[in-house]
């Protein structure tokens, strides 16, 4: 071994070698791997290739998989430092019992005794109380294997309606707006499509800190010759090198969308044929956009009658396009009418559905797609069935050998078990790779029904911030310490490769939830003996479904790099683009492309309506939320990783120079956000690359640095998606540092 700087023999000497790797330091070793695993990322739902390098049980580090065809070997700080959370000295090894007098509040408990109390406390608690009184909330970085049996667990085992997951905080009103216009939830095309294209519309999708290898396809098609056009409240590094940038006023993109709709019609920049042939609802949309003037587009959203002109020219005129966006569009309280928005552009110019003319949604969880297809979510059945459909119900209770009578209805989405909780409906919870204190707003109200539970288990591998109000806590799985599918972001399903073993006590995630139906007594349908298996019913039982994945196995993934969905066959090659003339798809039959029985899309007429909480004299400025590169969500994981800790340690309120002079502030000042539900006390970070009339502050953090304990649990009335990028805010110097400023300070 080459020498070490001292801080690196310390760490060693403390932790052992394997440990060492957590800390974050670059250990100049010349320890060779004792295998290489093909694998991908555990993040966003670009899922990109990489390998893993594995020895004596450890990750030790990484090398590019340039072979994997989305990204290629590139990937961005969260990807390169993916592996060092692995041997992290706050891993659960053990399960946990609340026990107040411990240190931490929790002491180690044995795997099987936990076991028999979670058991004990479901079977207690719907005997009590029914069925619906015991609750689930899953995740949508689980793989698609888990999320299908997170959801026959919950209407199977446990006949319960109360499953919900936390891809209602990030794809719900993308996916309703898309079922809406398409009759199918997925991204349109695969990325490549972007490449020649002659306008690329980004609304509302930090992608070089949120998606950063999509930057790369991004600044290809700029290099192609492709003009790109950036909506967003802040001027993010996209935004930076783009050709034209609009900066919205958060909330008003639907003005927007219909107002580019209303240029395209009064200079006819029309796809007739596409609408006539391919499209239902267009005349009376037209109607609704004949008010959306530049005028009064540009009074609403506060971006320059000029720039609204310029885009419509462009992609009115253009002969190639591709539009994609992500929440920035989608956290409101008229997320699906936004999306609906974006979608009647794409319509209207009649550039779908052929090369280098696409359509995306970009997904924000690992298997943000995957997760929302195969029954996890409050009213769906595998396949992106409708647990609601008596003929779809049929169809899963005939998998699952179960009698259809005895299929629960359709339940609530996650904010709402929450509020279920409050009123006595629901008693009991378990959650699983869902940090519910740190994700949701209003996020003290969060904590006190976590309090209120009689019984509530947490399954997770560290100890995240919601299960520390747990009465029991079980170890689950890394990514990498298990197998499966995930499907990313343009809806090619991939392959997750086992490279460890789990330790201690911890067990892999389906292993828990199964052996938990074992001790309530109700194993049937719960005895598979490895992922593949799980795969293979859930190819049954998607058969015929929108998402159909029977044509698909582990062997074809990795032979083919990947499988897009639908995929009905064996020796279908599944399908990359979505919505080509002639294409398969179980709803139209051949009438056409789009999945409806007539084959054609719908227009959607969506009106503006503003934000839930708009701004006042009381409360002048709006909040925005969002993620910054280093971290990830609620930060359960990337919190853990020093290198991406440094980069970004602690949240800052990001206001614009005009508004720090106005209200006395400097760059660094300890400044305080208040809104009608909270407030905190950051440092401030002045920047000229945000709107005058807005703040924004990362999302990644617990306690008295959560955000979310500001912001409001407004949500769409279709998507139920809360409102995080709107809420009102009043903003002041404060008096001094708060009484916890050294939780707020970069560690040394």
């Amino acid at each position: 071994m080459a020498t070490l700087p001292r801080n690196e023999q310390d760490i060693i000497a403390q932790f052992g070698p394997q440990r060492a790797y957590a800390h974050g330091e670059r250990l100049e070793t010349d320890v060779v791997p004792d295998r290489l695993v093909k694998t991908h990322c555990c993040f966003c739902g670009q899922q990109c290739g990489i390998q893993l390098k594995v020895k004596d049980n450890t990750v030790i580090g990484f090398e590019p998989w340039y072979d994997f065809p989305f990204n290629k070997g590139m990937l961005c700080p969260k990807g390169v430092k993916r592996y060092l959370q692995g041997a992290h000295p706050d891993r659960l090894l053990t399960a946990l019992q609340r026990d107040p007098a411990s240190p931490g509040g929790f002491q180690p408990l044995a795997y099987t005794a936990a076991i028999e109390r979670v058991a004990a406390e479901i079977e207690r608690i719907q005997h009590e109380y029914g069925n619906n009184a015991f609750s689930i909330i899953s995740g949508a970085s689980l793989t698609t294997e888990k999320t299908y049996l997170m959801g026959k667990f919950a209407h199977m085992c446990l006949k319960t309606s109360h499953i919900d997951y936390n891809g209602r905080l990030c794809m719900v009103s993308a996916g309703a707006a898309n079922k809406k216009a398409f009759g199918v939830d997925r991204s349109a095309n695969p990325w490549q499509d972007m490449l020649h294209t002659d306008v690329v519309w980004i609304s509302g999708a930090n992608v070089a800190e949120c998606a950063p290898i999509t930057t790369s396809y991004v600044w290809q098609a700029r290099e192609n010759g492709a003009k790109i056009i950036v909506v967003d409240p802040r001027i993010t590094p996209i935004a930076r090198t783009c050709d034209l940038f609009l900066p919205i006023k958060p909330g008003r993109d639907i003005a927007l969308f219909n107002g580019i709709l209303h240029l395209m019609i009064k200079n006819d920049w029309l796809d007739h044929d596409f609408i006539e042939r391919s499209t239902v609802g267009f005349d009376a949309l037209a109607a609704h956009v004949q008010e959306w003037t530049p005028k009064r587009t540009a009074e609403v959203t506060g971006i320059a009658q000029r720039g609204i002109e310029q885009a419509a020219e462009w992609w009115g005129q253009a002969k190639t396009s591709f539009l994609m966006h992500a929440r920035g569009i989608e956290h409101h309280t008229h997320g699906v009418q936004n999306v609906l928005g974006a979608i009647n552009m794409v319509l209207a110019s009649g550039r779908i559905g052929r090369p280098n003319c696409g359509y995306g949604t970009i997904t924000g969880q690992a298997n943000g797609q995957g997760g929302r297809e195969h029954g996890q979510k409050c009213d769906q059945l595998p396949g992106a069935r409708d647990l609601a459909n008596p003929e779809h119900r049929a169809h899963i209770a005939d998998v699952w050998g179960m009698d259809v009578a005895a299929m629960p209805q359709p339940g609530v989405d996650a904010y709402e078990l929450f509020r279920k909780i409050e009123s006595g409906e629901i008693r009991g919870m378990l959650s699983i790779c869902f940090n519910p204190k740190v994700s949701l707003p209003d996020s003290d109200f969060i904590a006190r029904m976590l309090d209120k539970l009689e019984f509530y288990v947490a399954i997770d591998f560290f100890l995240n911030d919601s299960a520390r109000h747990a009465d029991i806590v079980l170890p689950g799985s890394l990514q990498e310490e298990d197998e499966g599918t995930v499907t990313q972001v343009e809806g090619r399903v991939i392959k997750i490769n086992r490279a460890l073993d789990c330790p201690g006590e911890a067990r892999q995630d389906w292993r828990i939830i199964q052996d938990i139906a074992k001790q309530l007594g109700r194993e049937r349908g719960f005895t598979f003996t490895s992922p593949r298996e799980i795969f293979d019913e859930l190819r049954r039982a998607s058969q015929g479904g929108i998402a159909d994945y029977s044509g698909i196995t582990y062997e074809k993934i990795e032979q083919q790099g990947g499988v897009f969905w639908p995929c009905p066959s064996v020796e279908h090659p599944g399908t990359p683009r979505l919505f080509e003339p002639g294409s398969w798809n179980p709803v139209a039959k051949g009438a056409g492309p789009f999945y409806f029985p007539d084959g054609k899309a719908r227009f959607n007429v969506a009106p503006y309506t503003p934000p839930a909480e708009d701004v006042d004299a009381e409360y002048p400025l709006i909040l925005t939320t969002g993620r910054v590169i280093s971290q990830f969500l609620s930060g359960t994981q990337t919190r853990r990783i020093g290198p991406l800790v440094d980069q970004y340690p602690v949240p800052r309120i990001e206001l614009h120079p005009q508004l720090a002079t106005q209200l006395g502030i400097g760059d660094n000042d300890w400044i305080t956000a208040e809104s009608r539900r909270g407030a905190i006390t950051l440092r401030a970070q002045v920047v000229r690359t945000i709107r005058p009339d807005t703040v924004f502050v990362p999302y990644h953090w617990a306690g008295r640095k959560s955000i979310n304990r500001l912001t409001i649990a407004a949500q769409d009335p279709i998507s139920k998606i809360p409102e995080y990028k709107v809420c009102a805010v009043r903003v002041f110097k404060a008096a001094g540092p708060p009484a916890y400023a050294d939780e707020l300070e970069p560690q040394q």
